[in-house]
């Protein structure tokens, strides 16, 4: 067999090989930059969990300051607690608890799309993972096909 296709055989075969690696570490590359970010995502929602707990902390403390001034201004009008007064009073209460209710249900709509977000990151990076390495097998059998035809 003449040097030359010997030759042009090997790098066929070479190229086929270093396809494969790149493709596998490409493969490799992909998985890990997808489980960086699907951890990103998963702090992210640890993160907005903990800034609406502080938040729905800070919204019960105002509420309190403003039904305290609340009582404070009906007892220096020396009006019974009792009727309008109270009713007002419970209205502050019962409105209060609504809004932190909204604030939870913000921050569990936030917190349930950071957990999405990661679930995504995951699944697209195996996807993309498995892709390259299919072209890594392609390509290492493209490699062996295409010597094969140079030594036949």
């Amino acid at each position: 067999m003449e040097p030359l296709t010997m030759i042009s055989a090997g790098a066929s075969a070479l190229g086929g090989i270093m396809g494969f690696k790149g493709n596998q570490a490409a493969a490799q590359a992909a998985q890990q930059t997808a489980e960086y970010n699907a951890k990103v995502a998963e702090n992210e929602a640890v993160l907005l969990r903990r800034a609406k707990v502080d938040e729905e902390a800070s919204f019960r403390q105002q509420s309190d300051r403003l039904i305290a001034t609340q009582r404070v201004a009906t007892a220096k009008a020396g009006v019974q607690m009792s009727g309008s007064p109270l009713q007002a009073l419970a209205d502050s209460y019962f409105n209060a608890e609504m809004d932190v209710v909204k604030i939870q249900y913000a921050g569990d709509v936030e917190e349930a799309g950071k957990v999405a977000d990661a679930a995504l990151s995951r699944a697209s990076g195996r996807a993309r993972a498995t892709a390259l390495k299919t072209q890594s097998y392609q390509s290492l059998l493209s490699g062996a096909g295409k010597a094969a035809n140079i030594l036949a």
